[in-house]
């Protein structure tokens, strides 16, 4: 069935104790439950940390709803309408801000001195200085679309990209100093058979867009759709992440994870199958040599760790406990 799931259960064990820095990289997701809390793994799958984001939870069908940039991490609170930002210290991951949003956010992206935050309705951009993101906007724009189904948003050089589930993807323009401005602009070129734009991961001035129920995974460069390449047998590509010439899919009714070689122009596919899962898979990330995804089944899901190695095979680490609370997005902070 070509559909990406749009709700991940994943249930919550109870607290943990802090973590120290020490300790190396660690794996980070949402309970995405009201009230909402942080949950901190290590790369084994063991619960470290669990942290109230002093919002509430209740997004689905989207992508980059946790983020880090260093040792700072910003959760979506769908629920409450506000943005939590973490900072990493000795004592682990501690609460450092709320920032209130226009409207319900679904997905944050890091881009220079900048957060920008994806909301059901606007993307708006929050300057950050230090270790603080700004409670006040310093830009707003409206989405073309605006039902409800936004989905990712992501920085390529001076502009976002943006998904919007209803056969959208747009560009918004940043100004100098990181601020968004402007209007949308629907991307040139897109496929006349797109079909639900879902998850996305740039590069550079790259952005890899699936357009997850025709199948297909298409480069977006400078406004413009540039190539398209088909998921073969692997159905519904959702969401995306990047390591080194190698682009992951997680393919959500599939159960699977695919591996493609990216460069110039072309996206190749060359593993079919890099992952298999009991559940589907909904949210990918990448990074210190690891990637993480988060995958449901009925009432329960996981959190999937694996290394990668030079030839960007996936080595899985140890699946996190089962816990019992819908999920929402997954990140990865380097050890410091």
């Amino acid at each position: 069935m070509k559909k990406c799931l749009l709700n991940v259960l994943i249930a919550l064990t109870g607290a943990a104790g802090l973590i120290h820095a020490s300790q190396g990289t660690v794996v980070v997701t949402a309970s995405n439950a009201s009230p909402n809390q942080l949950l901190v793994y290590s790369t084994g799958g063991e619960l470290m940390q669990t942290v109230a984001t002093g919002g509430n939870g209740g997004v689905s069908g989207n992508a980059g709803g946790v983020e880090a940039n260093g040792g700072m991490v910003a959760v979506v609170n769908f629920g409450s309408l506000s943005v939590s930002i973490f900072q990493m210290g000795s004592n682990g991951l501690q609460m450092t801000g709320l920032v209130p949003t226009i409207s319900s956010p679904v997905s944050v992206a890091f881009g220079g001195d900048h957060l920008y935050i994806l909301g059901t309705t606007e993307v708006e951009s929050h300057r950050i200085v230090g270790s603080a993101v700004s409670a006040n906007a310093d830009g707003e724009v409206g989405l073309l679309v605006a039902d409800g189904s936004a989905a990712q948003v992501g920085v390529v050089e001076n502009q976002l990209i943006i998904t919007e589930k209803s056969n959208m993807i747009e560009t918004v323009n940043l100004l100098a100093g990181g601020a968004v401005t402007g209007v949308a602009k629907e991307v040139k070129g897109i496929p006349a058979n797109v079909n639900t734009p879902f998850g996305l991961v740039t590069r550079g001035a790259n952005a890899y867009v699936t357009i997850a129920h025709a199948n297909e995974i298409s480069l977006v460069r400078s406004g413009s759709v540039l190539a398209v390449t088909n998921s073969g047998t692997q159905n519904a590509p959702c969401w995306l992440t990047l390591v080194g010439p190698y682009l992951y899919s997680s393919n959500s009714p599939s159960m699977s994870v695919s591996r493609y070689a990216v460069y110039g122009q072309q996206i190749i596919q060359d593993l079919a199958v890099a992952a298999t899962f009991d559940g589907d898979p909904t949210d990918i990330a990448s990074g210190a040599g690891f990637v993480a995804v988060v995958d449901g089944n009925g009432p329960s899901s996981h959190l999937s760790i694996f290394s990668v190695d030079a030839d960007g095979n996936l080595t899985l680490l140890q699946a996190a406990d089962v816990i019992n609370s819908a999920a929402n997005g997954v990140a990865i902070i380097p050890a410091p």
